[in-house]
């Protein structure tokens, strides 16, 4: 199980409408040293159409270790949709709540 708590303006770092696996910001993956793959585009919450450029990166996800394309975006770290399937999520939105996720049986 993955845990985490939810902050004091009630957020989790989870974009249930990006579809992708994980963003950083492009500082964090300069850092990080990790390997460019391609360019990609989405469609913002605002409406507006970003470039950015995807990398490779390995995650260790539930304990195990997972290639993943993350997204270079310059905000707040976010987590996908496509790293919670086969998952259950559970937050308790409160700031200081409980956030868990846990594989589907």
């Amino acid at each position: 199980m993955i845990t985490g708590t939810v902050n004091a303006r009630h957020e989790i770092i989870l974009d249930s409408d990006f579809t992708g696996s994980l963003t950083l910001p492009p500082t964090m993956i300069a850092n990080l040293g990790l390997p460019w793959r391609s360019r990609g585009q989405a469609i913002l919450a605002n409406g507006s159409v970003e470039q950015f450029d995807i990398y490779a990166a390995t995650v260790i996800w539930d304990g195990v270790p997972r290639p993943v394309l993350l997204q270079a975006i310059d905000c707040a770290p976010l987590l996908g949709m496509k790293l919670l399937v086969g998952y259950d999520l559970r937050a308790r939105i409160v700031p200081g709540g409980t956030v868990e996720i846990e594989a589907i049986p």
